[in-house]
């Protein structure tokens, strides 16, 4: 194909484009009024299936289903009046809104949860309540800056009895008492983040499409014959066009690796088969770098990475799912966005920038970067890591992004539209302080013992809380903070009127809890971590955020079609590497996955010390092991979780970049600036509701962007599959505005 042909397909492109929307934006309509029906001709059978002399088959032939979607809607049509099944636990969460991390139906498999911190226990506090701010005006909620309002004082009243509890939560740990907690307070000996002392080695890169074939790399494009897409087929056909200086094949399209799902219960076995596959000849699972020689594989089940040796030669294959999603670009527009990245890194001042393997390993590595390295500077020597101990209780007790669908009744069961809107780069945001050093404990004494401004500066400074809250008995709107759901690692938002629990939280939704713009919450102050405020995350955070605006910008005006999808990638790069780069931070236990060949006649060879058997294929195994926390001198869970709860906290209240013209000052956005009852769901940066949403897009780092809309009456979702299909309906219905 030459320039001419490629010009003209890009034009018939368009062409169909223009076709399509229009043809889009019907569908989406006519998709929101098939739900409509179906949700009419859903509650006809239930009123159906009331009578004495219903049968599952007739009312089946009338509407048009099978009698097994009829026997689910009215289980007693079922055989011998098959009793109602009870709820699972999905379910009954969607029920009362307190729903933990969505897993959605078509992905079985549950990511390990670690293991709990060491010698953690819980132990009785006295409390100290904060009492009900006396006025309910908002205010900037910033977990770092000293406010010029006071906070609520302190008062020692008897708490409210709390109603008993509908579920059976999770305990969270605390801090021991005397001595035995005190002696967590410290850093670890000899570890420290210090800026390193050499560049990362830059490894060639290519980019394969498995459905097409066509490889991509510095040095040309290919089409390959790749058969089904094996290991060995991969390996092969690459390594046959393309030098042993790529290092690293990232796969744009095609999941090989979910070939074989059908024949599993579980994605990960199908990815371990995939991985484990026969090799070339010469080829291994590389075992010749990192800490533990047996870890080759990392068994993903959306964004596996494979590992492979031959002789000197090493080799990943990768999804480019972990940096985003490609849409539908060729491999040659991705290799474009990853080069626009490289170059729009270099232009922030990140002069080392090396591009490796995942957006956090790119990202921790950058900000090891911006480490002080003159000597005399603050932290010249390093960021002390804390002690064990304080590490595993902020892994135990500090949740990542607030995830909830809030379902009927506590919404009604048809809505008048649906809204979608999303803080655009927002964790950029709460990077500018952090807590530094050793922190404090802030025992209930030693917090009653301090002054109004002592406790003011406190709660405003980089700290985390334990708390005793109680809600106010005429709350109507959604819950403030987070408190321990049942299940591993599972949290949800207490909303009812009157309701009394005990959790952990940072000190920004301390803050909203207090001062939010309806009513005030009570807070009482059982124990805490503060931490001296510092800006370890600043300059990476500025730097990042430069190269995010000046992509976006690439993005809208750029010349050529490709360049603008490359920078519109690449932007979104950016935003993977300050993700999840963060979460680098929070070092959770360490999971250790490999695989070891089937011995003669299918004998398990013996596993590693410590390992569990989690898959098995009729040539290998995979293991699976928690080494807990390794003495990794990155490990900053403070900065993490200050991160967290602060973006938590802008999810209901925050000042956008834009001010109101008749006072001058910010104006304000979040789930507590809409109307009680309209919203229907939260997934860490957006808010859904059923109300009209007019803030103001600055196109500042926190602002919220309108990303889907349907202004016209929807059913109310009650599982993650409505959710999801209304996202999608209101993202195309909002696209085909545009037009």
């Amino acid at each position: 194909m030459d320039s001419k042909a490629y010009s003209g397909g890009l034009a018939e492109l368009r062409e169909l484009r223009d076709e399509i929307k229009p043809l889009l934006r019907d569908l989406a309509k006519v998709q929101a009024e098939l739900a409509k029906l179906e949700s009419r001709r859903d509650q006809r059978i239930v009123d159906l299936g009331t009578f004495e002399k219903a049968k599952a088959d007739r009312i089946a032939t009338s509407a048009g289903v099978s009698v097994i979607d009829v026997v689910t809607l009215v289980p007693t049509l079922g055989p011998q009046g098959a009793p109602i099944a009870p709820a699972d636990s999905a379910a009954t969460d969607s029920a009362t809104g307190d729903l933990s991390e969505p897993q959605p139906t078509a992905q079985l498999i549950k990511e390990p949860a670690g293991t709990p911190a060491p010698d953690l226990r819980p132990t009785a506090q006295p409390p100290v309540p904060v009492a009900e701010a006396a006025s309910g005006k908002d205010s900037d909620l910033k977990a770092v800056d000293s406010p010029a309002a006071t906070v609520p004082s302190v008062a020692v009243s008897p708490a409210p009895v709390a109603p008993p509890a509908a579920e059976q939560e999770r305990t969270l740990p605390s801090i021991p008492e005397g001595q035995s907690g005190d002696r967590w307070f410290h850093a670890e000996r000899d570890l420290a983040s210090k800026r390193p002392n050499f560049k990362q080695d830059a490894r060639g890169m290519a980019f394969l499409d498995t459905t097409t074939g066509v490889l991509v790399w510095q040095g040309g494009t290919v089409r390959l014959e790749l058969g089904q897409a094996t290991v060995a087929e991969i390996l092969t056909a690459v390594y046959a066009v393309a030098p042993a200086s790529v290092q690293r094949i990232y796969i744009t399209a095609g999941d090989p690796w979910h070939q074989t799902s059908e024949r599993h219960a579980f994605l990960k076995d199908a990815v371990a088969e995939w991985l484990n596959g026969p090799l070339p000849e010469g080829w291994g699972v590389e075992s010749s770098r990192g800490r533990d020689r047996l870890a080759g594989h990392l068994v993903h089940q959306r964004n596996p990475v494979g590992r492979w040796q031959r002789g000197d030669q090493h080799t990943e294959i990768r999804s480019v799912g972990e940096w985003f999603d490609p849409e539908g670009a060729d491999p040659a527009t991705v290799r474009a966005a990853f080069v626009e990245l490289w170059k729009a890194l270099r232009a922030a001042k990140f002069d080392d920038v090396v591009i490796m393997g995942s957006p956090s390993q790119t990202g921790r590595d950058l900000w090891s970067r911006t480490i002080p390295s003159k000597a005399g500077a603050k932290w010249a020597d390093g960021f002390p890591v804390m002690s064990q101990e304080i590490r595993g209780l902020l892994h135990a007790t500090a949740g990542q992004g607030r995830t909830e669908l809030i379902a009927p009744p506590r919404v009604p069961e048809r809505v008048p539209g649906w809204y979608e809107v999303d803080r655009t780069f927002a964790y950029a945001k709460h990077t500018w302080a952090s807590g530094v050093g050793v922190p404090q404990r802030i025992t209930a004494a030693r917090f009653a013992a301090m002054s109004e401004k002592e406790q003011t500066n406190a709660l405003f400074a980089p700290s985390h809380w334990q708390v005793r809250v109680t809600i106010p008995k005429d709350w109507n709107h959604v819950g403030l903070l987070p408190a321990p759901a049942p299940g591993d690692r599972a949290w949800h938002y207490p909303y009812e009127g009157g309701r009394t629990f005990t959790t952990w939280a940072g000190g920004a939704e301390i803050n909203l809890a207090l001062r939010n713009p309806l009513m005030p919450w009570r807070i009482e102050i059982l124990d805490g971590l503060l931490w001296e405020s510092g800006d370890p995350l600043k300059s990476w955070s500025t730097k990042l955020r430069e190269a995010w605006q000046s992509l976006r910008a690439a993005a809208d005006v750029h010349g050529d079609e490709q360049q603008r999808e490359a920078c519109r990638l690449a932007s979104r790069a950016v935003r993977s590497i300050l993700l999840y780069g963060i979460g680098t931070f929070a070092q959770r236990p360490r999971i250790t996955t490999g695989s070891l060949e089937l011995g003669a006649g299918g004998q398990t060879p013996e596993l590693p010390d410590g390992a569990r058997l989690t898959g098995i294929t009729d040539t290998h195994v995979t293991w699976e092991r928690n080494q807990g926390f390794a003495r990794d001198q990155y490990a900053h869970p403070e900065w993490a979780a200050g991160v967290w709860s602060a973006a938590r906290a802008a999810l209901l209240s925050v000042s956008t970049s834009s001010k109101d013209p008749a006072t001058g000052k910010p104006l304000k956005a979040g789930a507590l600036h809409l109307p009680a009852g309209s919203v229907l769901a939260f997934r860490t940066d957006a808010i859904y509701t059923s109300a009209p949403v007019a803030w103001p897009y600055g196109g500042e780092p926190g602002d919220y962007l309108l990303k889907g809309r349907m202004a016209w009456e929807q059913t109310a979702p009650r599982s993650d599959e409505d959710f999801y299909v209304l996202q999608a309906l209101g993202r195309q219905a909002l696209e085909s505005e545009g037009l």
